[in-house]
């Protein structure tokens, strides 16, 4: 069995970003496997990497962010101890994926890690979040300059960022999984296009399982934000929005219990 395999969802991309992050994962000791899942028009970025250790998948659709993935996940489930889901504008140093590793088989509940995500300048990005509600997003959205005190819990700015912790919702960034976890969880929900994918199944591992944020390790992250600069993508990320909270509840207890325990616990700690 493979210790490691990943899958990178490419729609269009820059090929040298691109390939920052292949190297990234390739670098490693570990006996790993990486799939390339490309929804683009053409097939173009088929030779962006040769190597034995890739998989390139062309859908000749764009299928969706998460459906893509889990046309990898499919394979990966059956081939490895832990999947990464990783965004093509990632990269991170040498030994980063065996530290993770090393981390994780030492606790057989922890189901989803993130690592400390920085700028490409060493800026940290707080992307720890508690489950949001539907104003709490409305708001961050499109009265930005009044949300300071949604952001302060909404983005866990109340937890120290240089410790190990618990959150119920972790950017799909960098998502490393525990495999036998997601084959009593599931993958993505397929009925999620694009944005959001990454809420509902952090959410769904955090039910049974730890979601992690683990900051002795780092990678960089470019952080596009697609969604506030164009209008077709805020679109589909309204359309995400409106199928979780239908499918979780507009008015959630649960996620109101979730979030107290959680804020309750750094409150104590």
């Amino acid at each position: 069995m493979l210790d490691l395999t990943a899958s990178i969802v490419l729609y269009k991309n820059d090929r040298t970003e691109l390939k920052k992050a292949i190297d990234s994962f390739l670098d490693t000791l570990l006996n790993i496997k990486l799939y390339l899942v490309d929804n683009s028009s053409t097939n173009e970025l088929q030779d962006v990497i040769k190597d034995g250790r890739v998989e390139y998948i062309f859908n000749n659709a764009n299928v969706g962010f998460g459906r893509a993935h889990n046309i990898a996940l499919q394979k990966a489930v059956n081939e490895s101890k832990y999947h990464l889901v990783l965004n093509p504008d990632i990269f991170f140093p040498k030994m980063t994926l065996e530290r993770i590793k090393n981390f994780m088989d030492q606790d057989d509940s922890i189901g989803l890690l993130l690592p400390k995500v920085l700028y490409p300048d060493g800026s940290l990005q707080r992307l720890c979040r508690l489950l949001p509600t539907p104003s709490d997003l409305f708001f961050r959205r499109f009265l930005k300059p009044f949300t300071k005190n949604v952001d302060f819990f909404y983005e866990m700015q109340f937890a120290d960022y240089n410790t190990t912790f618990e959150a119920p919702f972790l950017s799909g960034c960098f998502m490393f999984l525990r495999t036998n976890i997601l084959k009593e969880i599931g993958f993505f929900d397929d009925n999620i296009f694009l944005y959001w994918e990454d809420l509902d199944l952090s959410r769904r591992i955090n039910k049974r399982f730890k979601t992690l944020y683990y900051p002795e390790v780092f990678v960089y992250h470019k952080y596009e934000r697609g969604a506030h600069k164009n209008f077709r993508l805020l679109v589909r990320s309204i359309k995400s929005l409106l199928y979780y909270f239908n499918k979780w509840g507009w008015i959630d207890r649960e996620r109101k219990k979730v979030n107290k325990r959680i804020v309750d616990w750094h409150l104590n700690n």
